[in-house]
């Protein structure tokens, strides 16, 4: 399996500002969680009928393909949730795809390991899984060992660069070793 975080490998949030990266398009988009959480943040503010502004998002039209053409089985370990199906692997041309479902609230399993970490874990049931993220640590590379009998590649992906072609090589590479 390849675990595709959204945020950070797909839509490289944290790149300039004013430069989106080569390859990539501007997508606004209102999600039903980003437009609850807008809705609640103006109704804190006092401006209960202001105006709800799309989230900017980056994504390498690219990216699609070159995910499908990966010996993996794909799924989403997003924030976005099911919301990647309707919003996101259309953009990339994608069908639609298992995600991980998050608890509410998000757990802290101490350490320095991401909260997604044990969630992985235990939504793979012990089958060989690849993870792109950007907030994978040595901490949650450390955990996996522990905790998940077969294979792990945890990858961490620059968030001001998103994947590139050498993460989709090592992602592939990977792959090939694990048979």
């Amino acid at each position: 399996m390849l675990l595709v975080d959204v945020d950070g490998p797909l839509n490289p949030y944290a790149a300039k500002r004013s430069r989106r990266p080569r390859g990539y398009g501007t997508h606004r988009m209102v999600t039903p969680r980003w437009k609850a959480a807008e809705q609640a943040r103006l109704t804190a503010w006092g401006l209960p009928d202001g105006r709800i502004r799309p989230l900017r998002v980056w994504l390498d039209p690219g990216h699609g393909p070159a995910l499908r053409a990966l010996p993996f089985d794909l799924a989403w370990a997003t924030t976005w949730e099911d919301e990647a199906n309707d919003f996101i692997a259309p953009v990339l041309g994608l069908p639609a795809l298992p995600f991980v479902p998050w608890p509410s609230p998000r757990l802290d399993p101490g350490g320095g390991v991401f909260w997604k970490t044990p969630e992985i874990v235990a939504w793979v049931k012990g089958r060989a899984f690849a993870w792109v993220d950007d907030e994978i640590t040595d901490a949650d590379r450390d955990w996996v060992a522990v905790h998940h009998d077969g294979p792990a590649l945890l990858h961490r992906i620059d968030p001001r660069i998103g994947l590139t072609d050498d993460d989709f090589a090592t992602l592939a590479e990977w792959a090939a070793g694990v048979g």
